[in-house]
């Protein structure tokens, strides 16, 4: 069983950068579909980005297409999330999640199936 810790969150400024990373434990986080979500306050948790087992391909948010790229080292067990051009609507607790069932796509909507979740990082955007 994978378990999951998040990090690399904070408080930064409209516009500004930061890189959160998931390391996981287990021999077999080759073998999983990796996905960070997110939730603001009052609002439902949502997708954000997924990343196929290889890294090959990737699944992301129409509103962080473009700014987030999701990455995954699988020597070190980690799956990342750069995020540029930050907003204050992107202030949320950030989650990674990991499936070894569903693909890059379908775990987009695939929130309240999902058994393998990290305690969450919060990301403050400031205006």
């Amino acid at each position: 069983q994978v378990q999951l810790v998040e990090s690399g969150g904070g408080l930064v400024q409209a516009g500004g950068s930061l890189r959160l990373s998931c390391a996981a434990s287990g021999r077999t986080f080759s073998s999983y579909t990796m996905a960070w979500f997110r939730q603001a306050p009052g609002k439902e948790r949502e997708f954000v980005a997924a990343v196929s087992p290889t890294g090959t391909f990737t699944n992301y948010a129409n509103s962080v297409k473009g700014r987030f790229t999701i990455s995954r080292d699988n020597a070190k067990n980690t799956v990342y999330l750069q995020m540029n051009s930050l907003r204050p609507e992107d202030t949320a607790v950030y989650y990674c999640a990991a499936d070894r069932k569903r693909s890059h796509v379908a775990i987009a909507t695939a929130i309240g199936d999902l058994g393998l979740w990290g305690q969450g990082t919060l990301v403050t955007v400031s205006s």
